[in-house]
């Protein structure tokens, strides 16, 4: 995913060096993307337990300086539902600086039944129908229904996939086949990878998760096998040395850098790939959902810039 300059990043930029030539300028934002590789999204799992409105939830994502956003399409499908306009919400995105980088949804894709997974891609197509009306980019793609299924053929998996996919062109939005680390399938990385890879598609791309490639019992290391622009969001967080891992849930996530997760070993492997796509927070802690969201949102941004700077030092 090439380098991104947000109108916020600009903006800074040009306030920065008004009187700067042009060949200043261009060295300012080259000197940023150095230091500042990734993009900044938020995933709203983070704020989810405030239960605010998703134009809340927009307003707390630019308040607090994010670049994306990673939106819930049940969030989506309750502002659609209680007549609310796509076209309006698209341009509050655009008006707040914000791209919808990603999107979660739990459409079937992936299960054995026929007649389930048919009525899973026709619920993925309507989410990216959606999702393209906002201006939205990709989707998450995890192993919904087959969650409990320890025999889940991936040759099959893989097709799957690629017909994903092919709905994805259509609809001009890119699921991205998601680890799940409690899952029965899909829980390792090598499982990912083979999905992605067997699907034979070009647009193949994964979407790892700190917290699940831990739960799932993968090794870090895997990472650096992977070409780093078939991730364009990489789902950061940090959990405790306690409870173990077999018994470890979402809700034990913590901020980047306030637990005991190898972040500096990921962030550098990740920029040694080639990734320079969206790191997005997606926590499910429920303490920080008894706090004010934009303290969350707020602490969350700063914590995932320290722990890139500390990567980078």
């Amino acid at each position: 995913m090439p380098p991104r300059f947000s109108r916020r990043r600009l903006l800074q930029a040009a306030s920065a060096a008004t009187a700067a030539a042009t060949v200043t300028d261009l060295s300012a934002q080259a000197s940023d993307v150095r230091e500042n590789p990734f993009g900044y999204c938020l995933n709203t799992s983070t704020i989810q337990g405030q239960k605010l409105p998703l134009l809340e939830q927009i307003r707390v994502a630019a308040d607090s300086g994010y670049d994306g956003i990673e939106i819930w399409l049940r969030d989506l499908d309750r502002y659609d539902g209680e007549g609310g306009s796509l076209p309006d919400l698209k341009k509050r995105l655009e008006d707040s600086d914000l791209t919808v980088e990603s999107a979660i949804g739990f459409a079937t894709w992936i299960v054995d039944d026929p007649k389930q997974r048919q009525a899973g891609l026709e619920q993925a197509r309507r989410d990216m129908g959606k999702l393209r009306q906002i201006g939205g980019k990709r989707i998450a793609a995890p192993p919904a229904g087959a969650t409990k299924q320890a025999d889940l053929n991936l040759s099959r998996a893989a097709e799957r996939y690629r017909a994903l996919l092919e709905l994805g062109r259509r609809e001009e939005i890119v699921p991205q086949v998601e680890l799940w680390g409690f899952s029965q399938s899909l829980h390792r990385l090598g499982e990912l990878l083979f999905v992605a890879i067997e699907s034979g598609a070009d647009d193949a791309c994964l979407l790892p998760d700190v917290y699940h490639l831990y739960k799932g019992g993968s090794s870090f290391a895997g990472l650096n096998l992977i070409n780093g622009k078939k991730i364009h969001v990489f789902h950061i967080n940090d959990y405790p040395g306690a409870p173990a891992r077999e018994t470890i849930t979402d809700a034990h996530r913590v901020y980047p850098g306030d637990g005991v997760a190898p972040l500096t070993p990921i962030l550098r492997g990740l920029l040694e790939t080639g990734f320079r796509g969206m790191l997005s927070l997606e926590l499910f802690n429920r303490d920080y959902w008894k706090q004010d969201p934009l303290h969350v949102a707020r602490t969350g941004l700063e914590k995932m810039r320290r722990s890139v700077r500390q990567a980078l030092d």
